[in-house]
């Protein structure tokens, strides 16, 4: 079965509302609660090491700064839409929260590690004082598997468009792993006007975060402080701090709990800032057309998924370097006039310099990394259109992009499991320590 490249924008972009972890874990207690007669009463929740790893510190938009997994799923419960996907908690109001905080202050949530579980996967019981209902998330974020009260199958009320993409993805992912990155290169030419605008779309989503970040830095303030060095003239803005700027900023929002989504790329909101706003924010300092524009982060969005086909969606490695980080490089070299091979040494750059950049879970300091990825996506693809690329000799680079982008794939699906679960074990010692 093949695909285009209409499907693999619908398949892989969806706007979401907050960090996609805990955003999961809210869906999938929306999705029991909205089939509960009465007002939810206790929360049971079990949950797979990196969903736990990922919403274990993250703010949780509408909140007010608050975060954990346990009140996501309190916050889907009281005041989550189920059919809004990971856009779940818009609805959510100050009755809500309240609702929420409260069931988790008398410990009426509960929230339950699998440590051995492989794989996406959450599921929760929502129960009202006389019924139980349960609920499955799945493999993607947004992937309600099962719905049930008092042990009895309920039909699934989510969108066809998602039921779809549910069953689609595994295929999508087997195909898109047979592609090389000519193929890749090969289906913009397959773009269409709505596919135009949805990427555009996801460009205006993405910089009414970054505008946010930039006035009132939220979270760590990464985009802020780097814009305000530049002010005082004690850094200068180029190509890659301008990608740093507009990146970070966006984050910050994002991981500071700001009430506006991101347009995600591969199951991540900062997957999709990372693929998006490097390209946008380097058309300033060259020539160049918006059809070429969204015709690179078409790009940036297809190796994105084509590096998270290998990996899994959830890792020890930080995909924001090297899955997001590798479709922005793509899409730089491609804005920049670059061939084939400069787009294929573009890629093998970043991997080269970011491979060993661990995920440690989602939370403020992602605007660093997300920084440190979008300024060197454009210092790859500026050094290979120099001539400069790593060796194939080299640690984990292959002889072809697809090579290093499926022993990146290997690196994370073989090589880090006991990396991610020394780094959760470091996380759980200082949760249960205080810290």
């Amino acid at each position: 079965m093949s695909f285009c490249v209409k499907d693999i924008l619908r398949l892989q972009v969806a706007p979401a509302l907050g960090c996609t972890e805990p955003v999961a874990v809210a869906l999938a207690a929306a999705a029991a609660s909205a089939v509960l007669p009465g007002r939810p009463e206790r929360v049971d929740l079990w949950v797979d090491p990196n969903i736990y790893k990922n919403g274990l510190a993250v703010i949780i938009p509408g909140t007010g700064g608050l975060s954990g997994l346990d009140l996501a799923g309190a916050l889907g419960a009281f005041g989550g839409d189920p059919a809004l996907g990971l856009e779940v908690l818009e609805p959510l109001n100050e009755e809500a929260v309240l609702a929420a905080r409260t069931l988790v202050r008398d410990g009426g949530v509960t929230l339950h590690l699998l440590q051995e579980q492989r794989g996406l996967f959450i599921r929760a019981e929502v129960f009202d004082g006389s019924h139980l209902a349960e609920a499955v998330v799945r493999d993607m974020h947004d992937n309600v598997v099962s719905v049930s009260l008092d042990g009895e199958a309920v039909p699934l009320s989510r969108s066809s468009s998602r039921s779809a993409a549910s069953e689609d993805m595994p295929r999508l992912e087997a195909w898109i792993k047979t592609l090389s990155l000519k193929d890749l290169i090969r289906l913009l030419d397959d773009l269409d006007e709505d596919d135009r605008e949805f990427l555009m779309e996801g460009v205006r989503t993405n910089v009414r975060l970054a505008d946010h970040g930039l006035k009132y830095g939220p979270g760590l303030g990464i985009g802020k402080a780097l814009d305000r060095l530049v002010r005082q003239k004690l850094i200068c803005r180029d190509m890659i701090l301008a990608a740093r700027i507009l990146t970070s900023a966006a984050s910050d929002a994002r991981m500071g709990g700001v009430k506006l989504p991101a347009m995600s790329s591969a199951g991540s909101g900062n997957h999709g800032l990372t693929a998006i706003l490097p390209i946008w924010a380097i058309r300033e300092f060259i020539t160049c057309d918006e059809k070429s524009v969204l015709e690179a982060m078409a790009l940036s969005h297809l190796v994105t998924a084509y590096v998270k086909a290998h990996t899994g969606r959830l890792s020890a490695i930080c995909g924001c370097s090297v899955a997001a980080g590798a479709g922005a490089s793509a899409g730089v070299a491609y804005l920049l006039g670059g061939n084939l091979s400069h787009i294929a040494g573009a890629i093998k750059n970043i991997t080269e310099d970011l491979a060993g950049v661990i995920c440690d879970g989602a939370k403020a300091g992602c605007s660093l990394k997300l920084a440190t990825a979008a300024g060197t996506a454009v210092q790859a693809a500026l050094f290979s259109l120099q001539g400069i690329n790593v060796l194939d000799t080299d640690g984990i680079i292959g002889v072809s992009p697809e090579q290093t982008m499926q022993n990146i794939g290997t690196l994370s699906t073989e090589g880090m499991i006991e990396t991610d679960r020394t780094i959760l074990k470091i996380m759980l010692e200082k949760r249960f320590s205080g810290f």
